[in-house]
């Protein structure tokens, strides 16, 4: 005899059998259950997830953007344009720091526009489902690969400089990922937001950007009075040398996947 009943209550559903073992032995009982999840989107998510998989259309992807898509995206263009203004400092005259200046000023209002985005989106009330993959994108961007080519652009440009700060950017990489995957099981106070972030932010790479800016300012680059620390090794040694200083972009790369910091939400 075989009993089999199925029960469907907000997405889950449990399957069970039982199913007697021939020849007078005893019972053998076999529960499976499967567990589904529905998903829940509100309208407007829903209305975004159609017009992004409809197939007519070459600019469906315009409408499906909201306002707050729209500032993030900003937030990427200030990093791009960041990275454009170091590599033009590699290209020009090293006395002159206008190009890294402006390198340096655009990873701030990155930040500006990275916090506007939420705060349109709670104004209107409209969530993404964009939203959260646009930031985390533009992070990348303004956080993590502007940044590093920033350093690089002041002279951190041996190959293992260049292997550190690689470090640095797939940290943020794997940083903003994880928060991804993780955001919805951290714990949550009264209003919904997570009560910490696990390890140190991105955007607190700007700290980093704070610090670079002075070294500009005392003329501590390449071509100049030299970056902070000098070479080790040698820059005309079989491995190329290293800057003492990468070792900051490797300990901040390090701070960012930690699970065992947890800094406060505000």
């Amino acid at each position: 005899m075989a009993l089999r009943s199925s029960v469907a209550n907000g997405g889950v559903e449990k399957t069970t059998s039982s199913t007697p073992a021939d020849g007078g032995m005893l019972p053998l009982i076999a529960l499976t259950t499967t567990v589904q999840f529905a998903e829940v989107h509100t309208p407007g998510q829903e209305k975004q997830k159609k017009l992004l998989a409809a197939e007519a259309g070459h600019f469906s992807i315009i409408k499906a953007l909201h306002l707050a898509d729209l500032i993030t995206e900003l937030n990427g263009f200030c990093g791009f344009m960041s990275i454009l203004s170091s590599m033009r400092y590699c290209l020009g005259n090293p006395q002159s720091y206008t190009p890294m200046w402006f390198a340096l000023a655009f990873m701030p209002f990155g930040l500006f526009f990275d916090f506007m985005d939420g705060k349109v989106a709670r104004w209107r009330k409209k969530s993404s489902l964009m939203g959260q993959e646009l930031d985390s994108l533009a992070d990348l961007v303004s956080f993590g690969v502007a940044p590093a080519s920033a350093a690089f652009a002041l002279g951190l440009r041996t190959p293992l400089d260049t292997l550190l700060l690689s470090f640095f950017v797939l940290c943020g990489l794997t940083r903003l990922a994880r928060f991804n995957v993780t955001v919805s099981s951290l714990p949550k106070d009264a209003t919904g937001k997570s009560k910490y972030f696990e390890g140190t932010p991105i955007p607190t790479s700007l700290c980093i950007v704070a610090a670079m800016a002075w070294c500009v300012s005392q003329g501590y680059v390449e071509g100049s009075d030299g970056v902070i620390g000098g070479v080790w090794g040698g820059e005309q040694s079989w491995w190329g040398g290293v800057h003492p200083i990468v070792a900051v972009f490797v300990g901040w790369g390090c701070a960012m996947v930690s699970r065992t910091i947890h800094i406060p939400k505000p």
